[in-house]
């Protein structure tokens, strides 16, 4: 059965800037509107490739001063480059699903740090995963700096804007997954050696206050990362890579 779509944001212009995250993002699902460009850059070999690349999908490019693109991204480093593009285009979980191919989806339950957010969609983009849940209230959603800090490769993982993450686990497991948080509860297990059925939701919880009770009653199985040293526990993003990791490591040695 079909889910109804999600509420997405108005139609709004952003700009991203920097020779990664703009290659990247005029390689993604946006609409695009303008590139703008340092007049002195134009013959730069990273900088022509991505004229190119704007001209070859139709964007026009306009060279500019380098005070009129320091203006827009508040003195960030532009690196000679600024687009002004829509916003980011989020997937419906249905879709992801159905172009998952048994592969790992990422539930963020209320991630808040941009940085966190970007880190794990550049582990996510590593190991290939099907795709990312992130909330539509009280989180983190995909901004310009996430684009920046992910380094544009947000625009090539698919991302889902869920209004509720309980009910999003839920139609996964409907759909044949399981859900796996990274948590550190009294039956956690090691998830080096824990049994892990597949296909996998994994779901990390917010920086604070970690996965919150009602989402960790939809899932079936809790796991923590062993750390023996004196540690005692790891940021979001760094839990979230490494059980990413792990997982990969699992579907693609073990599996074969």
């Amino acid at each position: 059965m079909s889910r109804p779509k999600q509420q997405r944001p108005h139609e709004r212009r952003e700009f991203i800037y920097g020779i990664n995250p703009v290659f990247e993002t005029l390689r993604g699902r946006r609409r695009h509107h303008r590139l703008y460009v340092r007049r002195e850059r134009q013959e730069d070999k990273r900088v022509s490739g991505i004229v190119d690349k704007a001209a070859s999908i139709g964007v026009a490019v306009e060279p500019v001063e380098q005070s009129r693109l320091d203006s827009m991204c508040d003195g960030g480093n532009h690196q000679g480059v600024v687009l002004e593009t829509g916003p980011f285009q989020y997937v419906e979980l249905d879709e992801m699903i159905a172009k998952a191919d048994g592969r790992a989806i990422l539930i963020l339950d209320h991630l808040q740090d941009p940085q966190n957010l970007a880190t794990l969609i550049r582990s996510a983009a590593a190991i290939g995963i099907a795709g990312v849940v992130v909330q539509s209230d009280r989180s983190v959603q995909v901004t310009p700096s996430v684009v920046r800090s992910s380094a544009g490769l947000v625009e090539h993982v698919p991302v889902c804007l869920e209004n509720n993450t309980r009910r999003a686990i839920d139609y996964l497991k409907d759909n044949g997954y399981w859900a796996v948080a990274v948590e550190s509860t009294d039956d956690a297990q090691d998830i080096y050696v824990a049994d892990i059925p597949t296909p996998i939701a994994l779901v990390i919880g917010s920086e604070e206050r970690g996965t919150s009770p009602n989402v960790l009653k939809a899932c079936d199985l809790t796991v923590v990362i062993p750390m023996p040293g004196r540690v005692e526990s790891l940021n979001a993003a760094v839990a979230g890579s490494v059980a990413l990791f792990e997982i990969y490591r699992r579907m693609t040695y073990e599996d074969s």
